[in-house]
């Protein structure tokens, strides 16, 4: 069999092994797929001069057409050779795939129909010519980068999620690149933080080290590095309250939720974090195990993130008390549940809470908010009884003004009936220019009618009717006095 030499082939793939931080096998075969591809233009170039240089297109080949081809390096040789596997046909119509039973009989008087043999079509070094080479160097280059992408995807994929140590190397536009190892002894990779992930006091300077939290691991073809970062995850919390709380650690205190605004959405306010802890022994208290004596082992996290905020509160099982707490440091009067399956809720603070419930630019409840899982709704509680209060008072005010009210003028003529002396059953009050005496006939039945006195208070005739006469004169004066003693006297 015929090869193509190629010297120096054992000293380049060690180097490349080397510099890319490759296995030797995976170098070998990069550089097996780079000769295929420049002995594919090797061809290409001779189709095209069959053609005479005039139909481009067609000295073109399909992207399938040699998968029946393949590159066989010989590092102790260091040469390559080109092979192609054919099938044995009657007839041949593609002379790259077939080959015919004649011809195979010559040298293999055992073949048969439908068998396949293997042929060298190795080119001689000459024939395959600067650009066959050219097209080598260049495949070869994109495929030690897919190899080097593949392996560190191997490596890292099982790490996303993880807390890893990082240095910095060098910042590509709002991005800083820096250097990540999976491990004590592995080379370390390049991997991306971008500026969405990055804390607002960090100070990013070569060579500088922190702890950053691996995000994502890009698969298939990507441009710049294939790790991505972050400073800015709520896990790279949890996971320095983990290091430095042993109760953590040995789960006697769990961390059930956190809440962390590490880029605000307004210049003026800066990162801060609410984390929920709970426990179930009675003698331990998870805020004081997360926070350490005099704030030992808090103050160690919030170094590590630049003096970010950190708020640590008790979580609760009963939705108010959780709520409330989630305010902290603000203080709660009371806490409403409006709709528990909106999970809506009123928290009633005093005046001179407000602003702290609220937090600058709305950063404590909207913490809140996002750690409880609940729709939080500020209010002053003095405001908020006194609109409740008018709320219950205005159904009663709109019943009242539904029920038909009496007329005003029939009731003042009503109360007029009442007591104005006009209209008590008396007789009018006589006008003395035109006094009526009565007649005689009349004086006598009112006389036969009334009974007759007592012997001893006998009144003659002229004198009782006299006291009648003026009887009936001041009338009208004792009726306005008292109109009931009047009525009483005539009956």
């Amino acid at each position: 069999m015929s090869m193509v030499s190629l010297p120096g082939l054992a000293e380049m793939i060690d180097n490349i092994s080397q510099e890319r931080n490759l296995p030797k096998p995976a170098v070998q075969a990069a550089l097996r797929e780079a000769l295929l591809k420049g002995y594919e233009r090797y061809r290409r170039t001779q189709r095209l001069a069959k053609a005479g240089g005039n139909d481009a297109d067609g000295a073109q080949f399909d992207d399938d057409y040699f998968e029946n081809f393949e590159v066989e390096l010989d590092v102790e040789e260091e040469g390559f050779r080109v092979l192609a596997t054919k099938a044995i046909v009657e007839k041949v119509s593609i002379s790259d795939r077939e080959i015919s039973l004649n011809e195979v009989l010559e040298v293999a008087a055992e073949a048969q129909l439908g068998d396949t043999v293997v042929l060298d079509v190795t080119p001689e070094r000459d024939d395959f010519g600067r650009m066959a080479a050219i097209q080598t160097k260049q495949v070869l280059a994109q495929k030690l980068r897919d190899q080097q992408r593949k392996l560190i995807q191997e490596e890292f994929l099982d790490l996303e999620g993880e807390i890893l140590q990082a240095r910095v190397l060098r910042f590509e536009r709002h991005s800083v690149i820096v250097a990540v190892s999976s491990g004590f002894g592995h080379q370390e990779v390049d991997a991306e933080l971008p500026k969405r992930e990055q804390l607002p006091n960090d100070n990013y300077r070569a060579n500088a080290t922190f702890k950053v939290l691996l995000k994502r691991v890009c698969d298939g073809p990507h441009r710049g590095p294939q790790l991505q970062v972050s400073r800015a995850d709520a896990g790279l919390v949890v996971y320095l309250f983990e290091n430095e709380v042993p109760e953590i650690e040995d789960e006697i205190v769990r961390i059930v939720a956190v809440a962390r605004e590490a880029n605000p959405p307004g210049r003026y306010v800066g990162p801060r974090t609410k984390i929920a802890v709970d426990t179930l022994e009675r003698d331990v208290d998870p805020v004081g195990a997360c926070i350490g004596a005099r704030g030992s082992r808090i103050q160690v996290v919030v170094n590590e993130l630049r003096g970010e905020k950190i708020d640590v509160i008790r979580w609760s099982p009963d939705p108010a008390t959780y709520i409330a707490n989630a305010l902290s440091p603000a203080r709660v009067d009371e806490v409403r549940l409006v709709d528990a399956e909106a999970r809506q809720a009123h928290v009633l603070v005093p005046d001179n809470q407000l602003s702290l419930a609220i937090g600058k630019e709305g950063q404590n409840v909207r913490l809140a908010a996002r750690l409880t899982g609940w729709k939080i709704d500020i209010k002053d509680t003095a405001k908020y009884l006194a609109d409740l209060e008018q709320q219950q008072l205005a159904p009663r005010e709109t019943t009242e003004e539904a029920t038909p009210s009496p007329d005003p003028e029939a009731s003042e003529a009503h109360e007029e009936t009442l007591e104005t002396p006009e209209t008590a059953p008396v007789a009018p009050e006589p006008d003395p220019a035109t006094e009526t005496i009565p007649s005689p006939s009349s004086a006598e039945e009112a006389l036969d009618s009334e009974p007759e006195p007592e012997p001893d208070g006998a009144m003659p005739l002229e004198t009782e009717l006299g006291a009648e006469a003026a009887l009936s004169q001041g009338e009208g004066a004792i009726a306005s006095e008292s109109p009931e003693k009047f009525k009483t006297s005539d009956g």
